[in-house]
């Protein structure tokens, strides 16, 4: 089988390819295609996966391309994690909303807002190529604001697309090595959008064990997300929050933190990605391997520093996030997605996918993120608990001011744009959500180029 990786010079590829290579199901994936606008960092990643490939005779061929539709020609799955404008621009998506006293985060706020504007359209267009080139492949969506660039995609090849992230499975693998518990004998009670959602329950054999967890002192407070929300609050609230979330309930909190930081989370990739690039062209023998095992330690070890408490280019104190083990972060969740779907492996998980009639508060084309059962047949969204009222109206206002940005997007609509900004929960001022667009107009070419058609 064939699997094209849209963003095929990003650092998660490795990961990715490392678990085709324990893979040994059948059918399995022979034929991976790297795509990326960047051939300097296709030939670095390239350079990686062939030494990952060494010891085993058996692995996946690579081919690195810049062309998008020699890649998607005839793929089985396409894997889409690009970011469009790079680094780069994610620095202008932090920046401009903290000059105005605004988060400035990727994904979560204006910034999120600001990424989804210059994506869409990019994303719509590889839509229509896969439609073209490769009609029977599945699309497993990175590319964030995963909910959006889902629901967009979803627009022309239907349930075909599926968005992914590995947060919410990570949560619930973390409720259960907590408590000492098999997580494969654990369902996941979960509702909510990509990166804003909630673990409710916990089930073990039957039996509801994320109570044991919230009234273990030590337990919870050893959890990752005891240390990003607080015991207290994760008390008050019953349920574990997505650690995204964070930026909603300690709001004025991460942005005085961010604003404290000697740099933000993207200009600190901006520098680390550089000195990787640099330095991995010279290296030698399994060099590129080690380096770039250090370089996503690194970048592991700051993630959501504003609210772990570490500083962004210095290694943290605290536990964090590991980096992305194979087996079960991003990769895992991708690879159970391909084997559930090729082999008929049947798997539950939680995806980002058709909203139909699980959730009722949210119209039924919206991409909500959900426990389902993946098979031959693509993925069934299960029956979830309603979300009670303080969740279904944060998800009602973040995916109205989606799907407005999805609008804008695609029409070039500036009021609709302008709308998005100011309805959203973390801006909450006209004034302000028509300046944050001034400001990424001003300063990210292409979402200017949204609005100069």
């Amino acid at each position: 089988m064939k699997l094209s990786i849209l963003g095929g010079g990003g650092f998660r590829v490795p990961h990715v390819y490392q678990a085709l290579l324990r893979d040994q199901g059948v059918p399995r994936i022979d034929d991976v295609w790297l795509y990326d606008t960047d051939a300097g960092r296709l030939k670095a990643m390239t350079e990686v996966l062939v030494q990952f490939a060494a010891d085993f005779p058996d692995a996946p061929r690579v081919t690195a391309t810049t062309s998008v539709n020699d890649a998607l020609e005839g793929s089985d799955f396409v894997f889409a994690a690009i970011r469009v404008g790079g680094v780069a621009a994610r620095t202008c998506d932090e920046r401009v909303a903290l000059d105005l006293n605004v988060l400035g985060q990727e994904t979560t706020g204006p910034g999120g807002l600001a990424y989804g504007l210059r994506t869409i359209p990019v994303m719509l267009d590889i839509a229509h190529r896969v439609r073209a080139l490769a009609p029977n492949a599945y699309v497993i969506n990175f590319t964030n604001p995963a909910g959006m660039i889902t629901e967009v995609m979803q627009s022309v090849l239907g349930d075909r697309v599926l968005g992914i992230c590995d947060t919410p499975s990570g949560l619930g693998r973390r409720v259960v090595t907590a408590l000492g518990l098999d997580a494969s004998r654990a369902q996941f009670d979960y509702v909510g959008l990509n990166h804003l959602g909630w673990m409710r329950r916990v089930l073990h054999n039957g039996e509801d064990v994320l109570p044991r967890l919230l009234a273990d002192d030590e337990l919870l407070g050893g959890l990752e997300e005891g240390m990003v929300f607080g015991r207290e609050w994760l008390r008050d609230l019953g349920v574990i929050p997505n650690e995204y979330l964070y930026y909603y309930y300690f709001n004025r909190d991460a942005v005085r933190s961010i604003l404290d930081a000697p740099q933000t989370r993207g200009e600190f990739l901006v520098k680390q990605q550089a000195a990787f690039f640099d330095r991995v062209t010279e290296a030698a023998g399994g060099a590129a391997v080690s380096l770039w095992r250090q370089t996503v330690a690194d970048r592991s070890a700051n993630y959501m520093a504003e609210a772990k408490g570490a500083v962004q280019g210095e290694a943290s104190t605290e536990p964090g996030l590991s980096p992305d083990p194979e087996h079960e972060g991003y990769a895992g969740v991708a690879l159970g997605v391909m084997a559930a779907i090729s082999r008929n492996e049947r798997a539950t998980m939680i995806l980002n996918v058709r909203n139909g009639s699980t959730v009722t508060a949210l119209p039924q084309d919206a991409v909500v993120e959900v426990p389902v059962m993946v098979d031959a047949n693509g993925a069934h969204p299960l029956t979830v608990t309603q979300p009670d009222l303080h969740q279904s109206g944060l998800m009602q206002q973040v995916k109205a001011v989606e799907q407005l940005t999805i609008s804008a997007a695609l029409t070039g609509s500036r009021t609709d744009a302008v709308k998005a900004f100011s309805l959203h929960p973390l801006v909450d001022s006209v004034t302000v959500g028509r300046q944050l667009l001034d400001g990424y107009i001003d300063r990210i070419p292409e979402v200017a180029a949204v609005f100069d058609r």
